[in-house]
């Protein structure tokens, strides 16, 4: 079975207030979107790839991460699952393990315990918290929204869903102030 993993970091960050795009934001003194592309590009998937659109991600990018464009990105979150699951698509993989951009404190372990998850639809549990990562088999794509700012959320709510046991900070960074929050938690 081939399991790719995709980082969606292709919004507009418009809730986050500061001199630059909040992916660019330092975090730990590299941009805050580097941290999840470094998890994504270590959790052992076959292949992995980020989506972009607002920003440039191509100088983050580490070594064998594909870049795939989402001009669409203004349209929300959905425009920019249906990009990662055209490539996915394409590149003939089973499943695929989605994740998002801004969230810094998921590490390579957990982006790696949903590639290796079993069933249709997976989704990560950070102490009872259900966040990204996803991990959706092909057999569920055709089933993923396809207009407007939303994910996957939805299918976590299937029977038979499975809730993987994930070490890690289920925190979604939208503000400044959710920034601020994160580091003075020492996250």
């Amino acid at each position: 079975m081939s399991v790719a993993a995709v980082v969606l970091a292709a919004g507009g960050g418009r809730r986050f207030s500061g001199p630059q795009h909040k992916l660019l934001t330092p975090y730990r003194g590299r941009p805050l979107v580097v941290a999840a592309l470094e998890a994504a590009a270590g959790c052992g998937a076959d292949a992995v790839a980020a989506v972009g659109g607002a920003v440039d991600l191509t100088p983050l990018l580490p070594g064998g991460l594909a870049l795939l464009h989402n001009p669409d990105w203004e349209a929300g979150l959905s425009s920019s699952l249906a990009v990662a699951l055209a490539w996915c698509r394409e590149k003939g993989h089973d499943a695929v393990v989605l994740g998002l951009g801004d969230m810094p404190g998921v590490p390579a372990s957990a982006w790696a315990a949903l590639v290796e998850a079993d069933g249709e639809v997976a989704v990560a549990n950070f102490g009872g918290a259900l966040r990204p990562p996803v991990r959706l088999a092909a057999t569920v794509w055709d089933e993923v929204p396809t207009s407007g700012d939303v994910g996957a959320r939805e299918l976590w709510k299937r029977p038979g869903t499975v809730e993987v046991a994930c070490e890690g900070s289920p925190v979604d960074i939208d503000t400044a102030d959710d920034l601020s929050a994160f580091e003075a938690a020492g996250r």
